[in-house]
């Protein structure tokens, strides 16, 4: 009975006779290629929203707290700065791994904050070559007083008819997509350092 569903599902309603494993093969081919073809277009479809929701993100994330001088940029590393794993400050490299972010597209955004007093940095004392990334004071109090009341609206506004179940169910696949793209990223550098010269 199960083969003969499968088959009929196929296009086929009998099972193969004579002369017909081609015609199986053939319906079979069509049905892959199809999926493959839906899978493609999901893909696009996804990748092409994650790219409008970070766009979104960075623009309306910044109307958000622009009364404070910041944008989303700044906010993610004031973020980063205000855990408790950070209360002694992060070094530039920790801080741009954990942003995931290049030491380099770091350099300008920190300094920006340092001028605008939201930062300083000052000289590692367990290493005289690294430089540690700490909140100020007036950093402190512009995350904590003035943004964080704007923060929490702004998830309210966008997260409005999502329930605790939908934040967590796209929470855990957006985990999902960041630790495939950490992957493949890893991939990436292993294969560029291992790239014969020519």
């Amino acid at each position: 009975m199960i083969g003969d569903k499968i088959y009929q599902y196929i296009g086929l309603y009998s099972r193969p006779r004579k002369g017909s494993q081609e015609k199986i093969m053939k319906k079979s081919a069509e049905i892959t290629d199809s999926a493959a073809a839906a899978r493609l277009e999901l893909a696009n479809r996804l990748f092409f929203r994650l790219y409008q929701c970070a766009n979104m993100l960075h623009k309306t994330g910044s109307r958000a707290v622009e009364a404070d001088g910041l944008t989303t940029q700044q906010w993610a590393v004031l973020g980063a700065l205000s855990r408790d794993k950070a209360k002694g400050g992060m070094s530039i490299g920790d801080l741009a791994r954990y942003l995931m972010v290049s030491r380099q597209n770091l350099a300008g955004l920190i300094s920006r904050m340092e001028r605008d007093g939201h930062i300083d940095i000052v000289t590692d004392t367990r290493d005289r070559r690294s430089r540690i990334v700490r909140m100020t004071k007036s950093g402190e109090h512009v995350w904590h007083v003035s943004a964080q009341p704007k923060i929490r609206l702004y998830y309210e506004e966008i997260l409005a008819d999502f329930s605790i179940g939908d934040i967590a169910h796209a929470l855990h696949y957006l985990m999902k997509l960041l630790e495939n793209m950490k992957r493949l990223d890893s991939k990436q550098v292993d294969d560029a350092l291992n790239e014969p010269e020519e």
